[in-house]
């Protein structure tokens, strides 16, 4: 399967099935055609001495000192220098690829006046994994992500470090080892690699993927623990939530129906004068639902990023060129951070039915072991928890509700975006963890729900995770259970084996809510 950069509709998904060699993304005619007139321009703008920001013009604060024409050149080659500030660990490998295809498919578009031969390099990159080291932090998120940027393209003139075959190696060893040289870059390009949003992009496109799977579990576990607790099915009744429809509700409340159809525990407990459960049990459609809503909503507009230019100027042609600010990263940062407490309250929700799997309530032994006292049970999982929901509360802070001006204040307001993207991707891996241990927990407490079983789904659930983690009839170290439920659900595998087992049983757990799936 191909994709036609600068012409072809980018999703996350196609984005994220280039980065793992599943597409090859290529440069086709009309993408060719696009970006020789773009760079055509820009030249003549040199060669006829107009004035054009970033083409023969310092940069920011500097806007307003000229560079002569014989120093274009040298310019872009400068600006990859004196950007390159960033500090701290490196971004993970998928990260930086995910950037250099998301800045592709902007230049490709051709209104970035690049040459056709620094886009042929920055895919080679990309077909042959040579993945620039990028570091974490340094980004404000607005004229663009900086000095992350600048550090992604280092390679192409010759410097900085990349990964390549297992390996942090320095980038002149490697373009030696494949017979290349660095690229003389012409004008603007410089300007025109380091300004855009694909920093905070790359983070949003990461934290789409995962997020929308820590959904899809959520509402998997949560049916496990209501099981588990001998919960109603009865608040996720169509006609209820009919009455308030946001369609992240109704997914839910949907999906919670079809996952708890044809239960034997849940029959088995219709009349047992239980008014009402805890409201973690019984507004899972509300909580689990609302973050859906911000999910689709972060989901939506990562799409338009995708496909949108982001760098400045944009050339239009020779004679119509705008310095405006569509590299300013506010459109991403405020539903990031929107996410980010969209996620963390799917890890408050679970904790608290982590808590409730304890009591010792409405048929299940307290801590979920029979012979407590000497054995603590599932006591302390519950602790990392409280601990990881915690951190996640900290990490909620909107990242874009601070600015701090830069540039000497030409650049007085900034969008924190870089920050929103790598928060939000923090929370989710914390989220994994407490999921994790929710499953854990609710797998252990439905076995004491036997001979009665779930439904044919919720059953299936339980028997996958026994494959990685068994029933504990004493204490052991649950590190190694929690670990190795984690890794299911970070790996997707285990939404992946419950929907894949759900379709052949004929239940569309989405249907009517197509726009809800990744």
């Amino acid at each position: 399967m191909t994709f036609q950069y600068g012409v072809d509709r980018l999703t996350a998904s196609i984005a994220l099935q280039i980065a793992s060699g599943k597409t090859k993304g290529v440069l086709g005619n009309a993408a060719l055609e696009k970006i020789r007139k773009s760079q055509q321009d820009v030249q003549q703008i040199v060669d006829d001495n107009r004035t054009v920001y970033g083409v023969n013009t310092g940069f920011g604060i500097l806007a307003n000192k000229p560079v002569s024409p014989e120093d274009t050149r040298l310019l872009q080659h400068k600006i990859l220098q004196s950007h390159s500030v960033g500090v701290g660990n490196a971004i993970p490998e998928e990260i930086a690829k995910l950037m250099l295809i998301t800045k592709v498919h902007a230049l490709a578009q051709g209104f970035s006046g690049v040459q056709l031969v620094t886009l042929e390099r920055i895919i080679w990159h990309i077909d042959n994994d040579v993945i620039p080291v990028v570091p974490e932090k340094g980004s404000v998120g607005a004229s663009g992500d900086l000095a992350p940027l600048s550090h992604l393209f280092l390679p192409l003139i010759g410097l900085g470090e990349v990964f390549y075959k297992g390996k942090r190696q320095n980038t002149s060893g490697v373009l030696q080892q494949n017979n290349l040289h660095s690229i003389q870059l012409g004008p603007k390009e410089g300007l025109a690699l380091i300004n855009g949003t694909q920093f905070i992009l790359a983070f949003a496109v990461k934290a789409v993927e995962r997020m929308y799977n820590c959904l899809e579990a959520a509402d998997i576990i949560g049916a496990m623990s209501l099981e588990a607790l001998t919960g109603t099915k009865a608040p996720f009744d169509e006609r209820l939530h009919q009455l308030r429809p946001y369609a992240g509700n109704l997914l839910v409340a949907q999906r919670l129906r079809l996952l708890l159809q044809h239960s034997d525990i849940m029959q088995s407990h219709m009349d047992c004068g239980r008014v009402q459960d805890p409201y973690s049990l019984r507004c899972m459609p509300q909580v689990h639902g609302a973050s859906r809503n911000a999910w689709l909503h972060l989901s939506e507009l990562t799409e338009i990023e995708l496909n949108s230019v982001t760098d400045n100027p944009i050339i239009f042609s020779a004679d119509d060129t705008i310095s405006g600010g569509n590299f300013h990263g506010q459109p991403m940062a405020l539903p990031l951070d929107y996410a980010c407490f969209a996620a963390a309250e799917v890890g408050n929700i679970s904790d608290r039915r982590c808590y409730l799997l304890l009591e010792g309530k409405w048929g299940l032994p307290m801590l979920l072991m029979k012979d407590v006292g000497l054995n603590s049970g599932f006591m302390i999982p519950q602790y990392t928890t409280a601990a990881l929901v915690t951190e996640n509360k900290t990490l909620c802070f909107p990242a874009s509700a601070d600015s701090i001006p830069t540039s000497l204040g030409q650049e007085d307001h900034v969008s924190m975006g870089s920050i929103s993207g790598r928060k939000l991707n923090q929370v989710i891996d914390n989220l994994e963890w407490i999921l994790a241990i929710e499953l854990m927990s609710a797998c252990q407490a439905i076995e004491f729900r036997r001979p009665l079983r779930s439904s044919e789904l919720l059953e299936f659930a339980h028997e996958y995770v026994r494959k990685f983690a068994g029933f504990a009839e004493e204490d052991r170290i649950f590190a190694n259970d929690i670990n190795a439920i984690r890794n299911i659900i970070h790996n997707y595998s285990f939404v992946q084996n419950v929907n894949d087992f759900a379709k052949t049983k004929g239940v569309e757990l989405a249907k009517g809510f197509e726009n809800f799936n990744f």
